[in-house]
């Protein structure tokens, strides 16, 4: 999986195509991440105890990691990634100027 926690995204499918966030969380195995302000959803919550208010509560939820694009913060733009030899490590690169990706 390419995009980790803290990058950068661009949402480019679903019912929030064009809208960017940071990701709070990745889950590798699933291939699904959580992106800030995307895919929220509400969820009611029951009262904790005898004589207290229930509340709605704002959720966001996961999306599948092939609606959204990294953006570079080399040219800031939503592209794809590639993989670089830079020593004896190997890093993320944007594919349209090149720049490492953190």
């Amino acid at each position: 999986m390419n995009i980790k926690k803290g990058d950068n995204v661009k949402i480019i499918a679903g019912k929030d195509r064009g809208k960017t966030g940071k990701v709070t969380h990745a889950f590798p195995k699933l291939n699904r991440i959580v992106v800030e302000g995307i895919n929220v959803h509400k969820r009611h919550r029951k009262p904790k105890r005898q004589g207290k208010k229930g509340q709605i509560v704002q959720m966001p939820m996961p999306i599948d990691i092939s609606n959204a694009k990294i953006i570079c913060s080399g040219c800031n733009k939503p592209t794809r990634i590639s993989k670089k030899i830079v020593g004896t490590r190997k890093v993320r690169a944007c594919k349209k100027c090149g720049a490492e990706l953190g």
